[in-house]
């Protein structure tokens, strides 16, 4: 019994050991991960005053992509601090709306496969936000590459062409046009299609993996969410950012006036952006 009791105590005390190794290695990455990227510069910034001065040059926007999680929590965001003279949503199917603060919102329907029919609806626009985009799960992956690719650019030329200045296209961490992975590949050749259309500013979010509730969703995305939260707390921009703070971040930014023509915000800009739209 004694030497039974020993092998297990002995067992215990290497498990607990190579688990402790384990989560410190975890933290080290982790730590790397959170250290990569550099913090946005928003030093004496006032949201407020920059907001005010917004909303006094009298713009128009648009939305592509409004029913989405992003697109959803962008509109919440851009509805509430009433910064655009007119929002328009431009995508497939009316969205229907109970909140009455919804109810000055232009919709434009349109057929994304016979989208060169519809160059009105991206007329007389100064801003544009990009958060359309589907997954191959859903729809496989010429139809990943259709939405994801095909129909954000086509989107953009016709918004350059119908007089958008500003550009904003929400796309991935890791985005890359020469990466082996389809998703990351074809995430980063729309951003460099885009910006070979020379709108005069071009703001590119790359965040890392979307923190949201989804309603419905399957057990292991449950169990990932759990995890990321946890991590997030202690490491908030290591793997994953709350949806709300990138649709915070995309309206921040679109308030400060940028000397360069294209931009692209990697996770922890977006973050510190987020915090900043959130005051």
């Amino acid at each position: 019994m004694v030497s039974v009791m020993k092998l297990l105590e002995g067992n215990c005390g290497r498990t607990l050991t190579l688990l402790s190794i384990l989560v410190a290695l975890l933290a080290i990455v982790l730590y790397v991960l959170e250290s990569s990227e550099q913090s946005a510069d928003l030093a004496g910034m006032d949201i407020q005053s920059l907001e005010k001065a917004f909303r006094e040059m009298n713009k128009s926007c648009f939305v592509l992509g409004a029913s989405g999680e992003t697109g959803k929590e962008l509109l919440r965001e851009l509805v509430d601090r009433k910064l655009f003279s007119r929002i328009t949503l431009i995508g497939r199917r009316l969205l229907t709306f109970e909140d009455e603060r919804y109810e000055n919102l232009v919709q434009e329907i349109v057929d994304f496969e016979k989208l060169d029919n519809y160059s009105a609806a991206f007329q007389g626009h100064d801003v544009g936000y990009c958060c359309l985009g589907t997954t191959r799960a859903k729809a496989g992956a010429e139809g990943f590459v259709r939405v994801d690719h095909d129909y954000v650019l086509q989107s953009a030329e016709l918004a350059k062409a119908g007089g958008c200045s500003h550009f904003n296209l929400e796309s991935s961490k890791g985005a890359n046009k020469d990466s082996s992975f389809l998703y990351l590949k074809v995430k980063g050749q729309v951003e460099a299609d885009i910006e070979k259309l020379n709108f005069d500013r071009y703001s590119v979010y790359r965040p890392a993996v979307l923190l949201v509730d989804r309603q419905e969703s399957r057990p292991t995305e449950w169990v990932s969410r759990k995890f990321l939260g946890l991590v997030s707390h202690a490491f908030p921009t290591a793997m994953s950012i709350p949806i709300s703070s990138v649709a915070r971040a995309m309206v921040a930014n679109t308030l400060i006036q940028q000397d360069k023509k294209a931009e692209i915000l990697e996770n922890k800009a977006i973050y510190d952006l987020g915090k900043l739209g959130g005051k």
